[in-house]
Parts: structure tokens; C-alpha cells; sequence
């Protein structure tokens, strides 16, 4: 629902019961055993979870569970920004579920939009939300870059796996990552076929004429900026004509990237990895797997975040939120229902992909990622408009 000034309170539509599946020590939850003597109903893990092929059989995630995590309560303005959100909110109302006294009032617009509302609001000494949940880092380093933010405790960035996934200074945490990856049939090629760069794709004579990419799509248009920071303007816009030359097929969307390659119209394609671990959920013999390069932008790895908003006069209860979203179950959560990468060492990603750690990023700060409009600027140049 909306109120008169177009925010969003997150509706409380899950009535959770306590199942067969919790432990003792989730039933001492129910029955009060906190110290603020909130009652708390902490569903079984099978109500975090997703279904389909790729969640079956996953074990038990590691990590620290919400019943060992100090109670939520009070109200919190949250700006939630990106193409998760709805997945974002039903975590968001599963927690208003657990703590009844704990309320979400969310704004959501797009991350960069929000990132700029936070900036000017801070300058304006008018700051209207206490935490910024984006889908990228970009947005979030934009804020930390014009010092609109506050430092997160230790405590709510420790469980973090991968110090690539930490602001500086604290100033935000990755909750789930995402990986560039290359989709390819396995009808039509092997792993072999795949490059190990993206810069030797125009020269694969396997990939010639069959390749696809969405460069409407803002991960296509993070994954060109970080080619562009990483080896140059010219190197980057020569990349871009000579795979439009090599009869590189334009899709609206990075999931119709995946599904084209699964039905076979396309051999290959650039693709954020969980689209094409969607089209394994639902098609589990779709003739459809992955390749990672190594060490370029073709390996970015990116994460949605969440930040604490200078002027909040609730920054323990944004650092317990944050801690929430890190929790064992949360990031089961994100793992089996968005198919995104976990950012604690205590849940596995799904469907057999390597781990953040097994793969190989580039160094570059995510933070750079925001700026883009050169990117678009040198796109247009290219003609690949984005």
C-alpha cells in the first residue's frame, strides 16, 4: 500500500506458523525467550527456500541464523532500489512477520535514481530514509563517494566472505553478488570453445554468427564500464564493432540472452550467471551451462548492497537489519529464489557453479562502475546503443 507521500509500507501477507521443522531452539523464539520480550515466529527453513531442480537436495546453510540475532523493532525508512525488488520486499515482510514490532517503510525507484535523492538529501540536511538496499555497488559508492552515508558496525559486515564486497570504511555490505558469465548450448559447443578472455571473442571461429547480448541491459552497460576502465576507450570501443561485425545478435533482455542460447537460435551469449540457472530451474535438460572468463570484465562480479544514511536516528536497528540480511537463512534465501551468489562462506550457490572464491574477478573497484554516461557516450560511438 501506498501512503499520501507515494511510499510503500511493506503489507504483512504471510501468516507464518511454527512448523515441524524448527529446532528447540527457533519453539524458545516463539515462546518469547528474548530479552526485549518481543514474540518472535521464526519459520522452518523450507520457508526461506525456493523450489525446482536446482534447490533439491541443498543442505542445511551455514552460517548465523536469525534466532541468534538481537530482535528487530521499531520503524525503519528503507529506499530499495533495482530489478530485485520484489524479491527484496518479500524477504523485507517475511521479517515483519518474525518481529511484530518491527514496521518497513520502503520507497523504491530505481538504485541510481535513489542514490542521487540520498546525496542531495543529505546535502539539504533533509535525509528521509535511514538505509539504501541497491542492486548494484555503483549506486553505492556513489553515496559513500559524496559522504551521505554512515559507517556500518563491524558486527553487521563481518559475516562477509570477500572484503571485494565491503565499502570502504564500512560505508556498505554486499548481501548477493552476481557474475558475468558466458551461457552456451552444449549441443552446439564445449567449454572449450569459450575464450578464457573476452577480448579474443571476435577471433573465435566457433562463436562466429552466434552470439548474442542485451546492451539495452544495465549489466551489460556495468560489464562494458568495467572493460573501459580496465584497458581504455579505444581498445574497449574496437571490442564492441568487432563483435557487432562478428554478427553478434542483439535481445532485449539478458534472459532472452539465455533462453536463446537454451533453444539453440543462439550458440553462446554474455549473460549475468542466474539467468541462465533460471532456465535450468524450469527446463532442468535444457541443452544450456556456463563459462567464466578470467581476470577481465567479462569475470565482474557485482553486488546488491545495503548502506546506512547519514542523519538516521536508527543506526543500530540498520545495523541489525543489515546483520538480518546476512543471516543464514536470508542469503538461502537470495541463493535458491533470485539464483544469486551468497555472501557468507556458510551457504553454497546453486546448481554446482564454482564459488565467488573459485572464480577469478577483476581488480576494480565496484565503486567505478557508476560512471557510465562515457560508457554510453562510447557505445553510441561503436553503434551499439545502449
Amino acid at each position: 500500500m501506498n501512503d499520501e507521500k507515494g511510499n510503500r509500507a511493506v503489507s504483512r501477507r504471510r501468516a507464518l506458523q511454527v512448523g515441524s521443522g524448527l529446532g528447540v531452539a527457533s519453539l524458545a523464539g516463539c515462546l518469547g525467550f528474548f530479552d526485549d520480550g518481543q514474540s518472535a515466529d521464526i519459520p522452518p527453513l523450507s520457508e526461506f527456500r525456493g523450489s525446482g531442480s536446482l534447490v533439491d537436495g541443498r543442505p542445511a546453510p551455514g552460517g548465523t541464523s536469525i534466532e541468534d540475532l538481537p530482535n528487530l523493532s521499531g520503524d525503519l525508512a528503507l529506499y530499495i532500489g533495482g530489478g530485485e525488488g520484489g524479491i527484496y520486499y518479500e524477504f523485507v515482510e517475511m521479517l515483519e512477520d518474525i518481529y511484530p514490532d518491527f514496521e518497513v517503510h520502503s520507497t523504491d525507484n530505481s538504485s541510481s535514481s535513489l542514490a542521487q535523492t540520498i546525496v542531495e538529501e543529505a546535502d539539504s540536511g533533509a535525509s528521509q530514509a535511514d538505509v539504501f538496499w541497491s542492486i548494484d555497488a555503483s549506486s553505492l559508492g556513489f553515496v559513500a563517494e559524496n559522504d551521505a552515508y554512515e559507517p556500518l558496525s563491524d558486527e553487521a559486515v563481518e559475516a562477509v566472505g570477500n572484503s571485494q564486497f565491503v565499502g570502504d570504511d564500512n560505508a556498505w555490505a554486499g548481501v548477493a553478488g552476481r557474475a558475468r558469465a558466458v551461457p552456451y548450448n552444449t549441443n552446439e559447443l564445449s567449454e572449450s570453445d569459450i575464450p578464457d578472455t573476452v577480448q579474443d571473442f571476435p577471433d573465435a571461429g566457433a562463436l562466429q554468427g552466434s552470439m548474442g547480448w542485451a546492451p539495452t541491459y544495465g549489466a551489460f552497460k556495468a560489464f562494458v564500464t568495467a572493460m573501459r576502465l580496465l584497458r581504455g576507450d579505444d581498445k574497449t570501443r574496437n571490442w564492441l564493432e568487432n563483435m557487432s561485425e562478428a554478427g553478434t545478435e542483439r535481445r532485449g533482455n539478458e534472459y532472452a540472452v539465455s533462453e536463446a542460447v537454451a533453444n539453440g537460435s543462439l550458440s553462446a551469449g554474455f549473460a549475468n550467471h542466474y539467468y541462465a540457472m533460471r532456465v535450468k530451474n524450469n527446463r532442468p535438460d535444457a541443452p544450456i551451462d556456463l563459462a567464466f572468463t578470467e581476470s577481465d570484465a567479462g569475470a565482474l562480479i557485482n553486488a546488491a548492497g545495503a548502506l546506512k544514511v547519514q542523519g538516521t536516528q536508527r543506526g543500530e536497528l540498520v545495523d541489525d537489519f543489515v546483520r538480518h540480511l546476512l543471516s543464514a537463512e536470508a542469503q538461502e534465501f537470495f541463493a535458491t529464489i533470485s539464483f544469486a551468489y551468497p555472501m557468507i562462506s556458510g551457504v553454497d550457490p546453486v546448481g554446482g557453479l564454482p564459488t565467488i572464491d573459485e572464480l577469478s574477478p577483476p581488480d576494480i573497484d565496484l565503486a567505478e562502475l557508476a560512471d557510465i554516461e562515457p560508457t554510453l557516450e562510447l557505445m553510441d560511438d561503436a553503434g551499439v546503443s545502449g
